[in-house]
């Protein structure tokens, strides 16, 4: 124990006398840890904002849909009561938190400009958790919207544009000219997306159950379920939740249940292909980093050999000097790794990062302990490996000959 510990000490005060030249060589190790840290780190920031995306558009894992039934002989749906109600049964039998209806639908809409064409996307309040719901402004439903008398209803920012962007806390309402005209608080503010260009809004299911037109010819569309349900289990709860519907609505219906979250697709790496090309030349780097530090390492050693020779003559074990000249460049890139990690660190948790490359982010993830344990391993390798070749011509040396030297 004596022997590392003194190898450790040996090798920090010859990086000392050496600092200037192991410095200028370590620059690039420096970058090249920099660049692999902060790589792995803006990776898995950039793959949450891809997940989050796509968690918007398909639901969390794992969620379920279940269509409305169907009789696969006369193609009709079964009634929306019925359906809701075995439905209900199935979410409170297997105590499931999160789990709503959806549809959509369309009403005119009275604007400063005349009547306008509205798409509805009708909902319960879960869907904002199970869809990652963003907001420009205001809220997302809660159970209480479901008891107002004026409907509460979240419009786009295309909408909201065109109401000159009214401030929540002013209670903006808007008109729906469905049989009987109704005002809708406005609570929230949804994104547009790039492609969007139509007026949109979501609306509670049991608002538009009490507004929506009633005339003849007029066929809401019967809505869907979803259930946002564990992971692990949701294989098998497909299965019974087909089972038991079947059993509820009889066995002549066409039940789909399947899940539709982005891991049933496989598993989602958007930044794969920019991963490896970084790592490549950060790699690169590495090795032209390890280079210089070999050559260093090796003039240092030949500036020492009469000092190798003596310390032998005077007991040094081979073990020792060959320890001691080796951790002289593991100290070295250690010190370089660190001030790697520590920029890596600095550079993709800072808000200008975030705002370049996941600008969309909710969850932002902490940085990686993988990445700085990356680094450091990497550091630690390239100082090992640019300090064996040193080691073994300092072991190698003859006494006699070093002190003639």
């Amino acid at each position: 124990m004596n022997g590392i510990i003194g190898s450790f000490v040996e090798a920090w005060a010859e990086f000392r006398v050496h600092k200037a030249r192991v410095i200028l060589s370590l620059l690039g190790v420096g970058i090249a840890v920099l660049a692999l840290t902060a790589v792995v780190g803006i990776g898995q920031i950039a793959t949450q904002a891809q997940i989050e995306q796509l968690e918007r558009g398909s639901g969390r894992p794992a969620t379920l849909v279940v269509n409305p039934p169907f009789n696969s002989e006369t193609g009709q749906s079964v009634g929306a009561a019925e359906f809701d109600a075995a439905m209900a049964d199935i979410v409170d039998r297997y105590s499931i938190t999160y789990a709503g209806r959806t549809s959509w639908d369309s009403t005119n809409i009275q604007l400063p400009t005349g009547v306008q064409l509205m798409d509805l996307a009708l909902v319960d309040p879960p869907y904002g958790v199970m869809h990652r719901v963003e907001l420009v402004t205001g809220s997302w439903f809660t159970d209480r919207d479901e008891l107002r008398l004026m409907p509460a209803i979240v419009i786009n920012d295309l909408l909201w544009d065109a109401l000159g962007r009214p401030s929540m806390a002013s209670h903006p309402t808007i008109e729906l000219l469905t049989e009987r005209p109704t005002e809708a608080l406005i609570i929230g503010v949804v994104p547009s997306s790039q492609w969007e260009m139509s007026f949109r809004a979501n609306l509670l299911v049991s608002a538009w159950e009490q507004i929506r037109p009633t005339a003849i010819g007029y066929t809401p569309s019967p809505p869907t379920f979803e259930l946002w349900v564990p992971l692990e289990i949701a294989d098998v709860l497909t299965e019974r939740i087909r089972a038991e519907l079947t059993t509820a609505l009889g066995g002549s219906l066409v039940i789909d249940v399947f899940r539709a979250d982005y891991l049933a697709w496989g598993s989602v790496d958007p930044v794969e292909p920019f991963r490896v090309v970084l790592l490549g030349v950060a790699g690169l780097i590495l090795a032209l980093g390890a280079l210089g530090l070999v050559n260093i390492a090796l003039v240092t050693v030949r500036q020492r050999i009469r000092e190798i020779g003596i310390r032998r003559a005077f007991g040094a074990t081979a073990p020792r000097i060959f320890l001691a000249v080796m951790l002289e460049s593991v100290l070295a890139t250690v010190f370089a790794g660190f001030v790697g990690v520590v920029l890596a660190i600095i550079l993709v948790q800072n808000e200008w990062a975030l705002s370049v490359f996941a600008p969309d982010l909710t969850d932002v993830p902490a940085f990686p302990a993988d990445a700085a344990l990356l680094g450091f391993a990497c550091a630690v390798g390239v100082g090992a490996l640019a300090g064996i070749l040193p080691a073994i011509i300092a072991v190698r040396v003859k006494v006699i000959d070093a002190i003639r030297y």
